[in-house]
């Protein structure tokens, strides 16, 4: 089975996030075993963002490995998991409310597509980037 980032590489939605991984230095890490749980934007989401966000993050690498770091869960947790829980603390530290009462929601982002087996964890497709605060 491919890992996370494969995935990612393979599905022609995630281009920048694929690039924004590759810039902050985190492709390893999402190859290691994990496992993970990954809430991937799409390009669309990114495309959200005011314009000149992705350059700015682009050269501010802390930044945007926070903001990256920000997405990624420890474990492995499915619709079903995440619904249980009703938050989780992000690989970052903070932090991210879910709700799944209506559809899927994690914190202001709508998940697009869930439980997207991969070897290293699990990956669910968000139409928003989700931010810190």
């Amino acid at each position: 089975m491919a890992d996370i980032v494969d995935i990612a590489v393979n599905a022609d939605s995630f281009k920048t996030l694929v690039t924004a991984v590759q810039a902050a230095g985190l492709v390893d890490t999402l190859k290691s075993p994990g496992p993970f749980t990954v809430f991937a934007p799409t390009d669309d989401a990114f495309a959200k963002l005011p314009p000149g966000t992705i350059q700015t993050l682009v050269q501010n690498i802390p930044q945007l490995t926070r903001i990256l770091k920000y997405h990624v869960v420890p474990g492995k947790l499915k619709k079903n998991d995440l619904a249980k829980l009703g938050t989780v603390t992000s690989v970052e530290g903070s932090t991210i409310k879910i709700d799944c009462s209506d559809g899927f929601e994690v914190k202001n982002a709508t998940v697009l597509a869930a439980d997207i087996e991969a070897d290293n964890g699990v990956i669910h497709v968000i139409d928003t980037v989700i931010l810190m605060g």
